[in-house]
């Protein structure tokens, strides 16, 4: 891999749209992230959440824990700080990373000293891996494609592997099986987040679930105050909280069928999971600039990892008005699109 920087881009960046096409935030129909649109309801915080320095021994570590049934639990600021943090703590190897996929892991090894192995979508579909890894990172379900794989799959690559980092940041909206009870296992880490789920990726704040010598390890290379206080008061209450979690789970079931159906009406062809939408499209480009153009933003992915171009959409606002937007959007710029494309 080069060490050349190489930007790293998100959905989420709507003031970019603003800038390039002139239209004022607030007439946008932002579906550039997976994020749920009706997050949880975060109601006033005690004066103590801002006024104190926060606790590392507050028991959201134990809550954590207990919510995704994994031995233990470190809160960190999103995964971000782990995704970051976690390739300086592992013996420099052969990391197989996506090509397709989410896009902060490659430089972080790289930045590390490891040596990243690109891996197209079908290396994901056999049953062994590719030959030399010594690292492996699953986003599962993956960001953007939607792959999910099971934990059996994942639990016999771990078995070969040195360590295997899975990021479960958009498990919650699935019935898919967890591997959080495993990660006492040494060289198992799964990440987990409150952003995507819950709908509160400005807390930046989750979890890693791995064995206690490597959450030891990087709780130090972290230091105190990762999290803050008032982001570990809110993130207390929406893992207790399992009768939001399974109303929003169903919800959210319902809204990614919503969202599939919609797509295939008009002649797509998505993958789909509750929250979010990938399109595979050769011409995704001029499809993408066709919806911006209606004030619909979405991200685009370049063709990668065996794949065209794409394009992911998420859930827009679960109103009729957003839903008829997105489809008359749909309509007008597919309308600009050639329909060989499709």
């Amino acid at each position: 891999m080069s060490s050349s920087p190489v930007p790293i881009r998100h959905g989420g960046n709507l003031l970019a749209a603003v800038r390039r096409y002139g239209r004022a935030a607030e007439d946008w129909l932002d579906l550039s992230t997976g994020i749920n649109p009706a997050g949880y309801p975060v109601p006033a915080l005690p004066a103590d959440a801002w006024q104190r320095l926060p606790q590392d021994d507050d028991g959201l570590a134990e809550i954590a824990a207990q919510a995704y049934g994994a031995p233990h639990a470190l809160p960190v600021a999103g995964s971000q700080a782990a995704i970051r943090t976690l390739p300086t703590l592992l013996r420099p190897g052969r990391v197989g990373i996506a090509a397709l996929g989410y896009s902060e892991y490659a430089p972080a090894f790289a930045l590390a000293g490891h040596t990243v192995v690109p891996l197209d979508e079908r290396d994901f579909a056999r049953d062994d891996l590719p030959a030399g890894l010594d690292h492996l990172v699953v986003v599962n379900p993956n960001n953007p494609t939607a792959r999910l794989l099971s934990a059996g799959q994942l639990l016999r690559w771990h078995a070969r592997l040195t360590t295997l980092i899975v990021d479960e940041a958009f498990l919650d909206g699935t019935t898919a099986a967890s591997l959080a009870a495993h990660t006492g296992l040494p060289g198992l880490v799964v990440l987990r987040s409150i952003g995507k789920f819950y709908g509160l990726a400005g807390m930046r704040c989750g979890f890693v679930l791995a064995a206690p010598d490597l959450l030891d390890a990087l709780s130090h290379r972290l230091g105190h105050w990762t999290v803050s206080g008032p982001a570990r008061a809110v993130a207390r209450l929406v893992l207790a909280d399992t009768t939001w979690q399974a109303a929003t789970r169903t919800a959210l079931h319902r809204q990614g069928q919503r969202l599939a159906i919609l797509l295939r009406d008009h002649g797509l062809a998505p993958v789909s999971q509750p929250l979010f939408s990938w399109v595979p499209e050769v011409h995704a480009p001029a499809l993408h600039d066709a919806l911006a153009q209606q004030g619909v933003w979405t991200r685009l992915f370049d063709a990668a990892g065996g794949c065209p171009a794409s394009l992911r959409l998420g859930l827009p606002p679960d109103n009729d008005a957003a839903w008829q937007r997105l489809d008359a959007a749909l309509t007008t710029a597919l309308a600009a699109v050639p329909h060989s494309t499709l």
